[in-house]
């Protein structure tokens, strides 16, 4: 069992940054996928971040390219997205999310697998 709890959200200008973190607990989280997704009012859930967790190899959505970086400390269990640049419609509720997936997984596939545990989330702002 894997419990995610998330923090760094908050209120923050355009063009500023903020720092996501995700504290994970259980013992397999070292073994799984992590994931950053967000959901913006009226609007489905999106992804936004994923990292692998034995290379640390990433995957980003187009729209976060060049200004997030997830990444991840498997002795810590914690899991970050460093997010710059920040635009008004990074507005949303981020979620922190792990896929109980052990076996080996293309970096391509990291949007599209089965997120199995999700955090209860945290809101970012960003006015314009």
């Amino acid at each position: 069992q894997v419990q995610l709890v998330e923090s760094g959200g908050g209120l923050v200008q355009a063009g500023g940054s903020l720092r996501l973190s995700c504290a994970a607990s259980g013992r397999t989280f070292s073994r799984y996928p992590m994931g950053w997704f967000r959901q913006a009012p009226g609007k489905e859930r999106e992804f936004v971040a994923a990292i692998k967790w034995n290379d640390g190899s990433i995957y980003n959505a187009d729209s976060v390219k060049g200004r997030f970086t997830i990444s991840r400390d498997n002795a810590k269990n914690t899991v970050a997205l460093q997010m710059n640049s920040l635009k008004p419609e990074d507005t949303a509720v981020y979620y922190c999310a792990a896929a109980s997936v052990t076996g080996y997984v293309p970096v391509g596939a990291l949007p599209r697998l089965r997120y199995d545990y999700w955090g209860q989330g945290t809101q970012v702002t960003v006015s314009s």
